[in-house]
């Protein structure tokens, strides 16, 4: 499989030109700082993009330090940020981590996978987008939309999200770490649907183990 090409493709003729973002897509190429990185993808987590970033809005009013956020009780954080998944869970849970980050780490989120899932409600998947948008460090997110794609294309054979992460370490490009997420979100997301793909619409059909097969 020509992934330089596959690339080339989404990134230059297709996505940039064709293909809409999601809002959330959007929104975080504008979140830099690693701390409110981590806090937004907590808040995404089975919510939409709309819910998401307007409940993140509302959040940055009260503060956006580890330092102002750890300071808020629950209820305050849980209403600011309402109606998100498990507003409340979350709220003590962003407040929890916050305290953590400044009586272990002064303050400073951690660069490293190994230390960032020791976060209770921390993934691979989170992890790997805190290193990508807030330290610009070689990292593979992987969400249902990497996970089913690269597996329709045949580039990997895996049964789940962190088999698929592992894999790709193994095989993709370090160049092509930080943006197979944003890439494949976009193309998922418009075209190779999890249902009804429209596989007549996709640029790289033809590299498409799903079509050939």
């Amino acid at each position: 499989m020509d992934i330089d090409k596959i690339f080339s493709i989404l990134k230059k003729d297709f996505v940039e030109n064709r293909l809409e973002h999601s809002e959330f897509v959007d929104f975080m190429e504008n979140v830099k700082d690693p701390y409110l990185v981590l806090i937004c993808c907590i808040l995404s987590l089975r919510t939409n993009d709309k819910t998401t970033i307007g409940a993140t809005k509302r959040m940055l009013e009260l503060g956006s330090t580890a330092d102002e956020i750890s300071k808020l009780d629950v209820e305050t954080l849980s209403r600011a940020i309402y109606p998100v998944g498990f507003y409340q869970n979350k709220a003590e849970q962003i407040i929890n981590l916050s305290k953590i980050l400044i009586e272990k780490y002064n303050s400073k989120v951690p660069d490293s996978i190994d230390e960032l899932i020791k976060f209770k409600g921390v993934g691979r998947k989170t992890a790997n987008l805190v290193l990508t948008k807030g330290f610009n460090k070689p990292a593979i997110c992987v969400d249902v939309h990497v996970h089913r794609i690269s597996n329709r294309l045949g580039y990997v054979k895996t049964k789940t999200p962190d088999e698929t992460e592992f894999a790709l370490r193994k095989i993709l490009p370090k160049k092509y770490w930080i943006d197979f997420n944003t890439l494949l979100v976009t193309l998922g997301q418009n075209i190779c649907k999890p249902q009804r793909p429209k596989c007549g619409d996709c640029p790289i059909s033809k590299f498409c183990a799903k079509i050939i097969n």
